[in-house]
């Protein structure tokens, strides 16, 4: 894309904790149109872990289509801050994974990631319930 910046959202879904995890993702442009979504069945795990693997579903995604800008929204705000440093990463599977992301962000020319409520994640949620879902179906 032309370095306008688009902006992600990602969200874990897991029923139980641990439990059978989702994860979804979503870019928009700045017009509020979808340029992207994924969507992602888990298996059994943590809800932190199903938030991580979401956003490392949404940055592949976002790799993919050639985005080099990225304002990231997540309704975790634990691993907002372990993103910013705000927070150390203390769990063993989880620096696997921040270390994924961690590599993934550098491959962007800007990201920034920012926390938000629940509400304003929506779709990113309704996408990592629904990889449950389907999965259960099949």
């Amino acid at each position: 894309m032309d370095g306008k910046t688009v902006r992600l959202f990602s969200d874990g879904a897991c029923r139980g904790n641990p439990g059978m995890g989702g994860a979804g993702a979503i870019i928009f442009d700045d017009s509020d149109h979808v340029l992207w979504e994924g969507s992602e069945y888990l298996g059994h795990c943590t809800n932190n872990i199903a938030e991580y693997r979401a956003l490392i579903l949404g940055l592949k995604g976002a790799l993919a289509g050639g985005f080099t800008n990225l304002e990231v929204y997540l309704d975790s705000e634990l691993l907002a801050n372990q993103i910013n440093g705000l927070y150390k990463v203390k769990n063993e599977n989880l620096k696997v994974l921040m270390k994924e992301i961690h590599d993934l962000i550098a491959s962007f020319e800007s990201v920034h990631v920012r926390h938000v409520r629940r509400c304003h994640n929506e779709l990113a949620d309704r996408l990592a319930n629904r990889a449950i879902d389907e999965h259960q179906e099949g």
